[in-house]
Parts: C-alpha cells; structure tokens; sequence
C-alpha cells in the first residue's frame, strides 16, 4: 500500500511538471468590460465610461511561458468637457489585436498569470455627440488606427479563466482636435477554453 501510494504521489509531480513544462495550444471565447477614459495634454477634462468587448482569445507555450495573441471587438465610450463645460460624448467600436506575452505559475487546471504585450485596434466606427454651440470647440477627427500596450494578471480555473487589464494609449488617437489624446482603458474579463 505504502509503495502504490509513493507510485500514485511522484505520478502525480511528474504530471504537473509536464503540465508547466510540455508545449501546448489553447483556444477560447472572452469578453467583459471596460472603462475608457481620454488622456490629454490642454484644457480638456475626460471621465471614465463603461463599455464592452467580446472576441476570441489563443494561447501558445510551453514551461510557464506563453504566446496569448487575441481578436475583439470593443466598445469604448468616454465624454470629453471643455473648461467652459462643453461636452463631447465620444463612442468607438475598434476591433482590437493584442498580442501578449505571459508567465503562468500552477498545475492541475488552477494558475495564476502575468501578461503584458501591445495592442493595435483599428477604428470601425466612431461617433461623436455634441450641440452646436460645442462643434467649434470640439472638432477632433479621430484616426482609424491607434496602438496601446496592455499589463495585466489573470487566474485560471479549469476552463474558465478571469483577466484584469490596463490598456495605456501609445498614439494619438486625433488628426486635428484635441491636442495628445490618447485612450487609457481598464478591463474586466472572463473567459471560456474551448480545446
């Protein structure tokens, strides 16, 4: 009994081992949500609005370390307000491609990991809300495309899996408008393994 119960232990190890240690390929569905907020340079005032994403996520490694590229799409939605209290309320949906690089420590369906890596989102539709009296004040022309760097921990849970991010805007996001804007996101997810 004794010599079953040592055999069943060190099969036990070894398997965990090679869980953080053989190459392996995951494949999933995500989605959560997110609060946006404009980062500028002037005048402008910006406050945290919620919005969401949805996509699918890969996950690419082997000893702890991994590959984790994603597709989503996002809705993010912020309002800008001058100092005389003009507002803008802005939406964009992009469709975002991270492409993140992780460390992931735990066995046996359970861990905890750290990701960080860029981002390109690629605008898809843009809108913006303003009265008249605000359309010379406000009169940002939003690019198409805007690149971000995400940090972020996540806990894995059998096939589900829990994500918080920061997303800090790399580009700016207007041709003309508001001087140096860029967009800041926090975000909450879950996902679902699929293979």
């Amino acid at each position: 009994m004794k010599i079953f119960s040592l055999v069943t232990g060190l099969f036990f190890v070894a398997q965990m081992a090679t869980a953080q240690v053989a190459p392996s390929f995951q494949f999933g569905l995500k989605g959560g949500f997110n609060l946006s907020k404009f980062s500028t340079e002037n005048t402008f005032a910006s406050e945290n609005k919620a919005g969401g994403y949805g996509g699918v996520w890969a996950r690419i490694g082997g000893a702890g370390i991994h590959l984790q590229p994603e597709l989503y799409l996002s809705g993010k939605n912020t309002t800008l307000q001058s100092s005389s209290g003009l507002q803008n309320k802005v939406t964009f949906t992009s469709l975002d491609v991270p492409v993140l690089v992780g460390a992931k420590i735990g066995a046996a369906g359970v861990g905890i990991r750290l990701n960080t890596g860029p981002v390109a989102s690629f605008v898809i539709s843009e809108k913006q809300s303003f009265d008249q009296a605000a359309s010379n004040v406000f009169n940002g022309r939003f690019k198409d495309q805007a690149f971000a760097w995400q940090f972020g921990t996540g806990l894995d849970l059998g096939k589900l899996s829990f994500d918080l991010r920061y997303e800090m805007g790399l580009s700016k996001l207007n041709a003309a408008g508001y001087p140096e804007t860029k967009l800041n996101i926090f975000m909450l997810g879950l996902g679902l393994r699929l293979f």
